[in-house]
């Protein structure tokens, strides 16, 4: 959930910052903090020590969560699957991008949930899912992806944010990006425009091949309650 004054100069993203908003040319609205891709970064450790279990198969839970009251409260969506050891590091990377994929979606979902109007108007918010496969690919795929995203000002970008209003106003249900072209003050569209993703974010198509016994669904739609003991429910 995005806020005008989470808007930072593009160099602050290098800083220790972990969280804000910038605008990019080809991304639109970058949320930092979904951009980290610590949820990718702990997924590849856990694939890690997946491969070097034994056994001829091990279990990964990849989720999202949303935090409330100094993350005092908690809750998210997570997804459970079994994979076979072995694979190719190109069919590990694809299965990693499916399970994002699949429970990015869900937690979206919930996050629009009306319970959740109270604290939150960020489900499919416009730059979340797009944020999503940008942290993906810097975790996985290391580059200077910065000095390719064609980051704008502060300052342009805050025009941009005073003419179309908020990012959470316009909602994105896919990974391809908004964009929101620079204002021009003699018209009044404020509408943004559907974007595509460049090269360097298709390099990896998601995994499909499920009847291949390759990997099993275990759990397609948990639920995590950090605030209750236990902590999970699984339909």
């Amino acid at each position: 959930m995005g806020k005008r004054s989470d808007i930072l100069e593009p160099s602050e993203w290098t800083s220790s910052k972990n969280h804000g908003l910038v605008y990019s040319e080809i991304l639109g609205w970058i949320d930092l903090g979904h951009a980290q891709g610590d949820d990718i970064r702990k997924l590849r450790e856990d694939i890690i020590q997946g491969e070097n279990s034994s056994g001829a198969y091990y279990i990964i839970e990849y989720g999202q969560k949303m935090y409330a009251l100094g993350k005092k409260i908690g809750t998210g969506k997570f997804i459970r699957w079994q994979i076979k050891k072995g694979l190719s590091i190109d069919e590990i990377h694809s299965i990693a991008l499916s399970m994002m994929f699949a429970c990015a979606a869900k937690f979206e979902n919930y996050q629009s949930q009306w319970f959740f109007s109270w604290h939150t108007d960020s489900g499919f918010s416009g730059e979340d899912l797009t944020s999503d496969l940008l942290g993906y690919y810097r975790v996985l795929y290391p580059g200077k992806y910065q000095e390719r995203l064609k980051l704008v000002s502060k300052k342009d970008a805050l025009k941009r944010w005073d003419h179309y209003g908020p990012i959470g106003n316009y909602k994105n249900k896919g990974f391809l990006p908004l964009l929101f072209p620079e204002p021009d003050e003699k018209s009044d569209i404020k509408k943004p425009v559907n974007g595509e993703l460049p090269s360097f974010m298709k390099v990896v198509q998601p995994f499909k091949d499920f009847d291949s016994g390759k990997v099993s669904v275990i759990s397609d739609d948990g639920t995590y309650f950090s605030f209750f003991s236990g902590g999970k429910y699984e339909p």
